[in-house]
């Protein structure tokens, strides 16, 4: 046996000494109370109405993935009625395996529908946090209140995660995060920096990981993962800025496998209800969730099936801002976002829809946003990562909304750092035409510290874009409706300061959609 097959043999021994179960009538080693194999916390997600996806990755120091031993691990789970787990409603045990950097994905099933459960796993003596979750109400109940959390883009780089201290004392039902939950680049430290540094990019899946468990170091994202479920999509920074399909900026050869080590990582340390993966070259993260008949999350995937941007730079992929006369790329009708089977699953989803809000979950601004005067269809500055990027994959999916029939379509929206709350329109260019209304309502939230633009220039953009009602692009935050059988009501929460952990958060704008009337009443 060589030194070094010795050495990672006496460090799998003490740490497994560390962290293992006791054997009857044995005390645990001495330095078993110093090592917390839930350093990254628990997280739920995905509920449905008996079920639910219990989510922990097993690891020592968030700094370091050496710290566990490269073998298989089973943890034992507990979900109950009460904080005190008087009474267990669900229990097993889980296999948490190095080739899935020791995560564990339960799910829960056997639950009773539209409830609140508390669970919890264990690995010897050591005990995670208590985290908090509820199932979906029953298909057929039509609750009175949906208290729903949204926020998306958290670079470690630019600021506390204040937003998710304060999302926890919203005590939300539910959380959607819709994207950028990591960033691909920065020092790799457990305090966030003061100054942001591009370096240490990943492209490796243990790069990746060990992005995510810096991020997931964090006690108040932390806390946000203990406060409920969540649902959540990915955008572009959990693989790499602006890709588009199977082409980076760099265009990359290996771009793909780049991709399949960013999709494994993200499966890795998220609370997603997918298929045992075969393989990562591809995963299928559109999903659906009903909560009774108040509301069917449409949760979409606009970057893995997508056309790359149009007009690219020479050289390079990615976005670009575009003169719409000079990029005849953008009005090529084969062009997509989401991809031609996703397309037809979100048509058959609205069109079967019984839910009272049909609630697009996605990454980015929807509504026509250009960046200078429009004088005919074919003018217009756009960038092109986003939905202006793709106009007619955006006219399929409004004239699919209409034609689907399914009541109160509100689309919600992250990814540009910017709150804004827009109406939409099958054609952006005839804003007063009786025949073009507004078909569904748009909140789009800002980040939880990813930085943006000055807003004197949104102010500029707003101007230009009658169908948008406001902007705001000076703040961080997050968005919280509530959403009830009459009407969806939704605040703008914008923090004081993104760099102090305490900051306060206070509502910078307060928008109402009635039930049956597409369109926005800002009431604060």
């Amino acid at each position: 046996m060589d030194a070094r097959r010795r050495l990672l043999l006496l460090g799998t021994a003490r740490l497994s000494a560390a962290l293992a179960v006791p054997l009857v009538g044995r005390a645990a080693p001495a330095d078993a109370a110093r090592v917390n194999p839930f350093s990254l916390g628990v997280a739920s997600g995905s509920p449905l109405p008996n079920a639910v996806i219990l989510w922990t990755r097993l690891l020592a120091d968030p700094l370091d993935a050496a710290s566990m031993p490269p073998v298989a691990l089973t943890v034992r789970w507990e979900v109950a009625e009460d904080e005190q787990f008087r009474r267990i409603a669900a229990r097993g045990t889980a296999v948490a395996a190095p080739e899935l950097a020791h995560s564990v994905h339960v799910d829960a099933r056997g639950l009773e529908p539209g409830r609140w459960y508390w669970y919890r796993f264990m690995y010897g003596d050591a005990v995670s946090p208590v985290g908090r979750t509820r199932t979906a109400p029953a298909r057929d109940v039509l609750p009175s209140m949906l208290k729903l959390a949204v926020a998306s883009c958290q670079h470690w780089e630019y600021g506390s995660y204040a937003a998710h201290r304060h999302i926890v004392r919203e005590a939300p039902d539910l959380v959607a995060f819709l994207g950028d939950y990591i960033y691909e680049w920065g020092p790799f430290q457990l305090r966030h920096p003061d100054k942001p540094q591009r370096v240490n990019e990943s492209f490796t899946l243990e790069q990746y990981r060990a992005r995510y468990a810096q991020y997931k170091s964090d006690p108040d994202l932390q806390a946000a993962h203990l406060a409920a479920p969540w649902i959540v999509t990915w955008d572009d920074h959990e693989v790499a800025n602006d890709y588009g399909g199977l082409r980076d900026e760099r265009l990359a050869t290996d771009f793909p496998d780049r991709r399949a080590a960013a999709y494994q990582a993200f499966y890795e340390h998220m609370p997603v209800r997918l298929p045992d993966p075969r393989s990562f070259a591809s995963v299928r993260m559109y999903q659906r969730y009903d909560w009774g008949r108040l509301a069917r999350f449409h949760v979409l995937d606009d970057r893995q099936y997508r056309t790359p941007q149009a007009c690219a730079k020479p050289g390079r992929g990615g976005s670009n801002v575009v003169n719409a006369r000079a990029c005849a790329e953008l009005r090529d009708p084969a062009r997509t976002m989401l991809g031609g089977e996703q397309e037809d699953w979100l048509a058959q989803g609205l069109a079967t829809s019984r839910a009272r809000w049909n609630i697009l979950a996605q990454q980015t601004l929807m509504a026509q946003t250009t960046y200078a005067p429009i004088v005919t269809p074919e003018d217009g500055r756009f960038w092109t990562d986003g939905w202006d990027g793709y106009p007619l994959a955006r006219r399929r999916l409004l004239d699919s909304l209409v034609k689907s029939g399914a009541t109160n379509p509100l689309v919600l929206g992250g990814d540009v750092h910017t709150f804004y709350a827009t109406e939409l329109r099958t054609d952006f260019s005839r804003p007063e035409s009786a025949q073009n209304r507004v078909v569904a309502t748009e909140l789009c939230g800002t980040s939880v510290t990813s930085s943006s633009r000055p807003q004197a220039k949104t102010l500029e953009y707003l101007t230009r874009n009658p169908h948008i009602k406001y902007g705001r692009s000076d703040k961080r935050g997050y968005m919280m409706l509530e959403v009830t059988p009459q009407a969806t009501r939704a605040r703008f929460m914008g923090l004081d300061d993104v760099r102090i952990v305490q900051s306060g958060v206070a509502p910078l704008a307060t928008f109402r959609v009635a039930d049956g009337r597409p369109g926005l009443e800002q009431i604060g």
